[in-house]
């Protein structure tokens, strides 16, 4: 009987084990996640921004969604990545289907310092995610050529 278990206990793991390997070439590495969320995030909460610190640059508070309510997160130290600039965390509004909606769009660093997000550029201008007119809007989402 207790052969039997182990035997079953192994098989089991192999099989689950099996899965995740084969799963593990098509999970992105750096999976993007997209809040949306229909009420406008509040007024932001004033914050003395301190000294500057050498090496530092400062990430200004902002409102995160947890459990459907806005809750302020502090501002903090984020360490100086040297070319880069810092972008930080940002609500921004759209409409959608005729309605208002509120998009929560992550801090990042900024390469070359135009504000479009290098995950963008760097694809070229071919395909879904390449700015074709250098708008900033990502081609899958871009529906007016700027060029004209």
């Amino acid at each position: 009987m207790l052969k039997h278990i182990a035997i079953t206990s192994l098989a089991a793991a192999a099989v689950f084990s099996t899965a995740t390997v084969a799963m593990a070439p098509v999970t992105p590495a750096a999976a993007q996640v997209s809040v949306v969320f229909g009420s406008p995030p509040p007024p932001a909460v004033y914050e003395a921004v301190p000294a500057p610190r050498a090496g530092y640059v400062w990430a200004p508070g902002h409102y995160r969604l947890i459990n459907d309510r806005y809750v302020w997160t502090p501002g903090r130290w984020e360490a100086l990545r040297v070319g880069y600039r810092y972008i930080p965390d940002t609500w921004e509004r759209f409409v959608a289907g005729g309605r208002e909606q509120w998009r929560y769009v992550p801090s990042r660093w900024d390469r070359d310092r135009d504000g479009i997000a290098d995950r963008y550029e760097r694809r070229g201008e071919r395909g879904p995610y390449g700015d074709r007119d250098h708008d900033g809007i990502p081609n899958a989402y871009d529906h007016y050529d700027n060029r004209r």
